[in-house]
This record gives structure tokens, C-alpha cells and sequence, in this order.
């Protein structure tokens, strides 16, 4: 139980860490490895970057959930982790998307 909790809070803390360096951070944040986007894309940095902040920071979510649910259920606590990390990468994904079509200057 305990390598649970240290792994999955562990888990849950980077991406909180990483959603409150995106929401703070000057220059428009990247959300795929390797691929940098341009301040030139972006209409409002500040904005795109909150939102995307606050995407890491939701997707966390699943991670503060399961890590303590395990004290009460295993399962309980195995589903929601389990959700996490499909249904939530394919939320993120689509999230992603969302938001850099919303604040892409190629957009509008």
C-alpha cells in the first residue's frame, strides 16, 4: 500500500507541478515532446497557458483520487488509476486540441 501511495502521489504531484509551471509560464507551453509551439501561434499566451495549466492540473484529478482510495478500496483505487491513464490521456489529447485551436492565431 505504501508503494502505491508513494507512486501514484508521486505521479499526481508532477502533473500538478506541471500544470502550475504552464499556468505561470511567459512563453506559449508545449504539450507534445520535441514539439515547441511558437509565440507567433498563439493569439493570447497568458490565456493558452492557463488553460493549459489548469488541464494538467484537472488531469491530476485521477491521480489524487486513487492514491488514498487504495486505504479504502483496492479495486475502487485500480479503476480510477486505470482510468486515468486511458480515458484521461485521450482527454488530455482532446483538451490539448481544444485549447490550441482556441488560442491559435492560424484560427481565427
Amino acid at each position: 500500500m505504501i508503494i502505491w501511495l508513494i507512486c501514484v502521489l508521486g505521479c499526481a504531484l508532477v502533473f500538478t507541478i506541471i500544470g502550475i509551471y504552464a499556468y505561470r509560464l511567459k512563453t506559449p507551453m508545449h504539450f507534445y515532446s520535441g514539439i515547441k509551439v511558437s509565440p507567433d501561434e498563439i493569439s493570447d499566451i497568458r490565456s493558452y497557458n492557463q488553460a493549459n495549466g489548469l488541464m494538467w492540473i484537472f488531469y491530476s484529478i485521477w491521480f489524487w483520487i486513487s492514491g488514498p482510495l487504495i486505504c479504502i478500496s483496492l479495486t475502487a483505487a485500480m479503476v480510477i488509476l486505470i482510468l486515468g491513464c486511458t480515458v484521461g490521456i485521450i482527454g488530455l489529447v482532446y483538451s490539448y486540441r481544444k485549447i490550441y485551436n482556441r488560442y491559435s492565431v492560424k484560427t481565427r
